[in-house]
């Protein structure tokens, strides 16, 4: 029997369910269910809470990182065959959004520290038909750096930020979301902020961008029954918006709920055979805790074992999918490698509290790894 489960949504919601349903309730009361002002409100509200001029709802998460590149192509930044440098270790929608727009990934490793982008190897992987550097905040680690930036200054490159993962954290006092120039969110029910259901955004300052965003999610429309784009139906749910703004109300102590409880694995688990993620580029927000070990499922069945639930993010890297077989013989021994030894640990504080996190670092320590 699991006494720590890896995650219960139905326990996220619960401290929200009042205000959750008075949201609901107030969308079907008012007899607007597609866009309106809950959507422009909540649109609102995210821009500010990143610091962005612009946020932009859209349906999920995979179409907020394909609207941006779409919107670049129809803006003229991009063409259908430019590159666009992602990192090797991360989900999928990463490089499905790519592909999706005619654009070619061009993979760059991780840096085992931070199991994000290494962005000294950034530079090595421009060419005359990269356009944009799409960084990814894996598992609410920041994946930004000066050398980042600077790279995408001196070659003309947007940086687009797949910021899927990491709402709440920050560099240097910038939020994630604001870091680049244009980001995308998912509000995925799993995520730090979740809906109840699917839904995403996209924000920037760069006002035609949003512009191309908005139409290109309203079936390429600037007005009604004026089509400028051919575009597609990927608006956020007005019920959803309604939900979010409950949920982006309390992202602060949902943010520190997860600090606490990596901080305590931080300082509990002296376990030498698991090795533990580290804060090393910004605020961390921690949305997965990632360790690594070298026999994951003799872990892994340890841990069952012994009532602890655990998670993989992500067992098979983009480039050794079925869908990607043209990349499959690439050597990128970083991401495989990590592909093979990560294992996520309880880290919702909806779902485990820091007494759950001491025992569940004294479960760690116990584990004979040799």
């Amino acid at each position: 029997m699991i006494k720590y489960p890896f995650l219960d949504l139905s326990k996220v919601t619960r401290p929200y369910a009042s205000e959750l349903k008075e949201a609901c309730c107030r969308v079907i009361d008012s007899g607007r269910y597609v866009g309106g002002d809950e959507v422009e409100s909540f649109e609102r509200l995210l821009a500010d809470s990143c610091g962005a001029g612009y946020a932009v709802g859209v349906a999920n998460g995979l179409d907020a990182l394909r609207l941006i590149l779409r919107g670049y192509i129809e803006l003229g930044v991009m063409s259908p065959g430019d590159e666009v440098i992602v990192p090797s270790n991360t989900y999928i929608a990463t490089v499905l959004a790519v592909t999706d727009m005619g654009l070619k990934p061009v993979f760059v490793e991780p840096s085992l520290a931070t199991m994000n982008i290494d962005d000294t190897l950034i530079e090595a992987a421009v060419t005359p038909k990269t356009r944009a550097i799409m960084t990814v905040h894996l598992y609410g680690q920041p994946a930004y750096s000066t050398i980042m930036a600077d790279v995408a200054q001196r070659h003309g490159l947007k940086l687009i930020e797949d910021n899927a993962q990491a709402i709440g954290a920050s560099v240097d006092g910038i939020s994630t979301g604001h870091l680049g120039n244009a980001a995308a969110f998912s509000f995925y029910p799993t995520k730090n902020i979740g809906a109840i259901g699917d839904a995403g955004a996209v924000t920037t300052d760069d006002r035609e961008l949003a512009s191309a965003v908005r139409a290109l999610a309203n079936y390429g429309s600037s007005r009604r029954y004026h089509n400028i784009y051919q575009g597609y139906n990927s608006r956020l749910d007005t019920l959803q918006a309604a939900m979010l703004k409950v949920r982006l109300a309390h992202l602060d102590e949902e943010t520190e709920g997860r600090r606490a409880i990596a901080s305590v694995y931080g300082e509990c688990i002296s376990n030498p055979g698991v090795i533990l993620p580290r804060e090393l580029t910004g605020r961390h927000v921690w949305h997965q805790y990632v360790v690594r070990v070298s026999d994951r499922e003799r872990f892994r069945a340890y841990m069952n074992d012994c009532g602890v639930g655990t998670d993989v993010n992500y067992p098979l890297p983009p480039h050794r999918q079925p869908c990607y077989m043209e990349y499959s013989g690439l050597s990128l021994p970083i991401a495989d490698r990590l592909a093979a030894e990560v294992v996520s640990l309880p880290v919702n504080p909806a779902c485990t509290s820091l007494d759950d996190a001491r025992e569940i670092s004294e479960i760690v320590n116990n584990y004979d790894y040799e």
